[in-house]
């Protein structure tokens, strides 16, 4: 009798171990790769890759799992992880799109000075707005599952004080994008396009004299050792910005069962684009208080000196409705709605 309870007892603990495995196999059945160019540390993984990424993987009840892969450690250059996605050599990028000059010109409105100037959750929610009828033909090859901005183009000086623009003429600048290498030159001063992680060492041998960059990025790149002083407009004001977009190879996500879909689109809807930009201006503001406490000055400019910088890059938008219309895009338009729908948004 002993004997046959025995069995009986083993073969009920094979039936949960078979059980269990079956729900680990189930739980482990949709694994992604998520490859981007910042150290792990930064906030743009700590804050925002990694709290999204287990969303997904709740929402699908245990179904997926989001490997986050930083610093290049797929291999590559941050300029190749547009294509690397799109070539399905990765699930999931997180990528700057001015990194490959060209290829997003509709989404590049929002970059402009004097369209986006200080509300990164305004500027998310328009770009957003904007998506389905206008910026998603942009995309070939990669399903977007969000888009964002960081709070804006912040004046990092080596060793500079900026006040107005002619401060900046004959001065080395470092920019990501080519509508930033406009701004540079639109102030008088040479664009130097560089991957972020480039930009320490950069400053530290004075191949440029400072940079276009957000408050956040200061504690990741420790740039406090490397200037001395940040810049920004009044009332936060900032001298364009950089879109940013999270996105899955196309092949990859049209291979899902709906249930995973709706796990990755519950995830990045409307609430988190929202929870993005504030994720960036919180960073932002712990960033320049680390540079402040290290003994750097924070200038913030009055708002007539504000306004001088603005009035001497509107050529910047100009020269980017022109740059468009050859290839058949209306920019006066999306310039005019782009500015109304971040308005409308600042307003709520």
């Amino acid at each position: 009798m002993k004997n046959k309870l025995m069995a009986k007892l083993g073969l009920a603990m094979t039936a949960v171990g078979l059980v269990a495995g079956a729900v680990s196999a189930q739980a482990q059945e949709y694994t992604f790769k998520l490859h981007h160019f910042l150290g792990a540390g930064a906030p743009a993984q700590t804050q925002m890759l990694e709290p999204w990424a287990r969303q997904v993987e709740e929402n699908s009840g245990g179904q997926v799992k989001i490997e986050i892969y930083p610093a290049m450690t797929l291999g590559g250059a941050p300029p190749e992880l547009i294509r690397q996605v799109r070539d399905g050599v990765v699930d999931l990028v997180w990528t700057v799109q001015g990194y490959t000059p060209g290829l997003f010109p509709r989404t590049e409105v929002f970059e402009l000075p004097n369209v986006h100037r200080n509300d990164p959750v305004a500027t998310n929610l328009a770009m957003r707005e904007m998506f389905e009828d206008t910026l998603k033909q942009e995309y070939e090859g990669v399903e977007v599952m969000f888009l964002h901005v960081h709070a804006g183009q912040g004046i990092h000086m080596v060793d500079k004080e900026v006040r107005k623009p002619a401060d900046l003429e004959g001065l080395q600048m470092r920019i990501p994008t080519r509508t930033g290498a406009w701004i540079i030159e639109a102030l008088g001063a040479s664009p130097v396009a560089m991957p972020v992680p480039d930009l320490p060492q950069a400053l530290s041998k004075k191949v440029v004299d400072g940079a276009f960059i957000p408050w956040e990025i200061i504690p990741p790149l420790k740039l406090q050792d490397q200037t001395k002083y940040q810049i920004e407009g009044a009332d936060m004001a900032r001298f364009g910005t950089t879109t940013f977009q999270v996105s899955m190879n196309r092949a990859r996500w049209d291979g899902l069962p709906e249930d995973i879909q709706k796990a990755f689109r519950d995830a990045s809807g409307e609430d988190w684009v929202r929870e993005v930009g504030e994720i960036w201006r919180a960073s932002d503001d712990f960033g320049i208080k680390l540079a402040t406490d290290a003994g750097n000055e924070h200038i913030v400019l009055s708002e007539e000196e504000t306004e001088a910088f603005y009035t001497q890059l509107e050529p910047v938008v100009d020269r980017w409705i022109e740059e468009v219309s050859g290839e058949g895009i209306d920019g006066a338009a999306l310039v005019e709605r782009a500015r109304e729908l971040i308005a409308k948004y600042s307003s709520q």
